[in-house]
């Protein structure tokens, strides 16, 4: 299965060209629809064998692929790394070697090494999706979030989109610059010198040291959360502290020059990167972003399996 426009894989949105984003996110719009209707499944991938192979934990984006898969008619499996022969000690590659034996046509992976999803690509035929590598790429959340803020503004090109806090440990920050310099929009950063990668201004955007001067130049803030998990002791003095510097606030926001849209790519840490009444007031389209994630991934599968915009124009009708 290949797709002429995408090649067989999805590993990243730095190796796409504009033309390629563009025909994702132009094919993630007839999806849309299908989500909304009764019966929310049309039989594009029927006969297809998809297996979605976790490494690390996910609700979010595992459940996102599941229904993305459901909804285009695909057979699914589901193999997490617990409870498997990954657990016995069984390598990547021998566990997808092994499912690929059963003639499967497309494997999404995630794990916790940057460059895994490229290693399996080269070891298979089957498609691969990059569904998170360590702390490489997300491409998939990328592209949610770069069709949340097309449908907001109508446009790309020119916005001014500030990505907020744990830039260092994010696999969603880097395919967000990716993609937002991609189509044409503005990139700034803006956390504590700890938590953002060493010569980051090599990735074309502009640094913020401070929250405020973020929230004056932005139309749209895209806060990452605290990857607690990943860190060691020391990169930043205590959550209370982060959340008073750092964190985006009401107050912080009223003295904004401007409505600016709120974004996360989840799961939150309330009252620490960002207070509840901003992840739930007005501005906030974090709940888009979940619907456009199963449009995405809708698109991402069907381009790879061979479907072209106009076929997928025709299966929403």
């Amino acid at each position: 299965m290949k797709s002429p426009d995408l090649g067989k894989d999805l590993l990243g949105l730095e190796e796409l060209s504009t033309a390629q984003i563009q025909l994702l996110l132009d094919t993630a719009e007839p999806f849309k629809e299908i989500s909304l209707r009764a019966i929310k499944k049309v039989p594009t991938l029927r006969g297809a064998t998809i297996v979605n192979l976790f490494f690390e934990a996910s609700t979010r984006t595992r459940i996102s692929f599941e229904f993305a898969e459901k909804r285009l008619s695909a057979d699914t499996v589901n193999v997490a790394s617990s409870g498997s022969s990954v657990a016995k000690g069984e390598t990547l590659v021998d566990t997808a070697r092994n499912l690929e034996a059963m003639k499967i046509d497309m494997v999404v992976v995630r794990h916790g090494s940057s460059g895994a999803a490229r290693f399996l690509a080269q070891r298979i035929e089957s498609n691969v999706i990059n569904a998170g590598d360590g702390m490489h790429e997300h491409p998939t959340q990328g592209l949610l979030d770069l069709l949340t803020l097309r449908d907001h503004f109508g446009r790309l090109d020119g916005l001014r989109v500030c990505i907020c806090g744990d830039v260092l440990h994010s696999r969603v920050a880097r395919s967000n610059i990716w993609g937002l310099r991609k189509m044409g929009a503005e990139v700034a950063i803006c956390g504590p010198r700890s938590l953002l990668p060493n010569a980051v201004e090599a990735l074309g955007v502009t640094v913020f040291r401070r929250i405020e001067e973020a929230i004056e130049w932005a139309d749209a803030l895209n806060i990452l959360r605290l990857q607690l998990e990943r860190m060691q002791a020391g990169y930043i003095p205590s959550l209370r502290e982060y959340n008073r510097v750092f964190g985006v606030t009401r107050e912080k926001l009223e003295r904004a020059p401007r409505d600016i849209l709120i974004m996360h790519p989840g799961p939150m840490n309330r009252g620490v990167e960002i207070d509840s009444d901003v992840a739930d007031g007005p501005h906030s389209v974090i709940l888009d972003q979940v619907t456009n994630g199963v449009a995405v991934r809708m698109a991402v599968l069907y381009l790879l399996a061979g479907g072209s915009p106009a076929l997928a124009e025709a299966a929403k009708g």
